[in-house]
């Protein structure tokens, strides 16, 4: 299904959504860390949709996710040791494999039989460390969101993770509706015709993709230093797109670039321009925190690490704008529990996710909202 956004809302879609605290989906693949950061060494701690985790490395060198709550007296096993293809407790000394089993107690030589923690599935694809943390026998490694661009030689760049204080649909909100760089984002990446032009969305299944197309528009600051990197003492007027894709239930590749003006580029051609792919997925931890994995792809110059690295602290200052706006919002919200939020037509993508995340909380028979004074539940 396809609409264009502009200037109406898509009546099939609510106008207002009063799920402020979005509940999340255990059900679904999320990214717990980058690769690099498991290792055979130290155990990492990290919350997965309110699932504390011990992530580590056996002796075969694959991702372990283990429940982060040692069996006998709840000891983290993050401040653990990794021995070989086992993870010991470090209170009492308790032994685990890979796949939750205990394997020793050192003060006795008879094994409780009951003597586990949860195993969970894992996938590593796109230099991520994906986990399910619902129901084992639903996950499916197929269904890990396309992140290709991450790990394809044909694309080059580098990302960071942001610990953000604000609920995971506030995340997926800003990236859905790109019109607030204009206003945050002003002196990188903003502009007024951004919110001047028409954008197209469209739905199918879990997916959903908003496309904006600028034609004939000065390059703000950030597109213009790109455009000279490959094109050097580029100037003139230039046609700018965003395709936002979101992959359920927290995933956001958004195509970006600009081309010289009445190249071609709507119509395919991108030849004279520059391309990149902000690569977004975001993870709930608590109902007011999550971990928001980005970074920034490009095809073109792919062997100047300069280019990466300016790229990287570039996204990441425009990205450091959005995180003081997000947790600003979400201490407003927590101080006006009884607001409702309205939507505009600029939210029409955001909805759409909206809805399919509700739809997925229903099949769980969970709540689209999550009860409003609980903290780091």
């Amino acid at each position: 299904m396809s609409l264009t956004a502009t200037p109406r809302v898509d009546v099939s879609a609510p106008t207002t959504a009063a799920a402020k605290i979005f509940n999340h989906p255990r059900n679904a693949w999320y990214v717990a860390s980058w690769d690099h950061e498991v290792t055979g060494k130290q155990p990492l701690a990290r919350t997965v949709a309110g699932v504390p985790l011990a992530l580590w490395r056996n002796a075969e060198g694959r991702a372990v996710a283990l429940a982060d709550a040692c069996w006998h007296r709840l000891a983290p096993l993050s401040q653990g040791k990794v021995l070989g293809n086992e993870l010991q407790c470090p209170y009492h000394g308790l032994r685990y494999n890979s796949t939750g089993r205990c394997t020793a107690m050192p003060a006795q030589e008879t094994i409780n039989p009951s003597a586990a923690v949860p195993s969970y599935p894992v996938v590593e694809r796109y230099r991520y460390v994906w986990v399910w943390v619902g129901d084992p026998d639903l996950a499916d490694p197929a269904t890990v969101p396309d992140m290709h661009q991450m790990d394809d030689p044909d694309w080059a760049g580098d990302g960071e993770t942001i610990h953000a204080d604000c609920n995971y649909q506030l995340v997926l909100d800003n990236l859905m509706d790109l019109t607030h760089e204009e206003f945050v984002h002003s002196s990188s990446i903003g502009q007024e015709e951004l919110s001047e032009s028409e954008f197209d969305v469209s739905h199918d299944g879990d997916t959903v993709t908003v496309t904006r197309w600028m034609r004939d528009i000065d390059a703000p600051p950030f597109w213009l230093k790109n455009m000279r990197d490959k094109f050097p003492g580029f100037e003139g007027k230039v046609d700018r797109w965003q395709i936002i894709t979101f992959q359920a239930p927290g995933t956001i590749c958004i195509d970006v670039g600009v081309a010289k003006a009445g190249t071609g580029a709507p119509e395919g051609d991108r030849s004279h321009g520059v391309n990149g792919f902000v690569m977004n997925t975001i993870t709930p931890e608590t109902h007011r925190s999550c971990h928001y994995f980005w970074a920034f792809m490009r095809n073109y110059r792919l062997d100047s690490q300069t280019i990466t690295t300016q790229l990287r602290q570039g996204v990441h200052g425009v990205f450091g704008e959005d995180e003081d706006m997000l947790r600003a919002q979400q201490r407003a919200i927590d101080a006006n529990p009884d607001h409702e939020f309205y939507s505009l037509n600029i939210d029409a993508g955001g909805m759409w996710v909206r809805q399919i995340l509700e739809r997925m909380l229903a099949a769980e028979g969970r709540p689209a909202a999550a009860p409003f004074p609980a903290r780091g539940a």
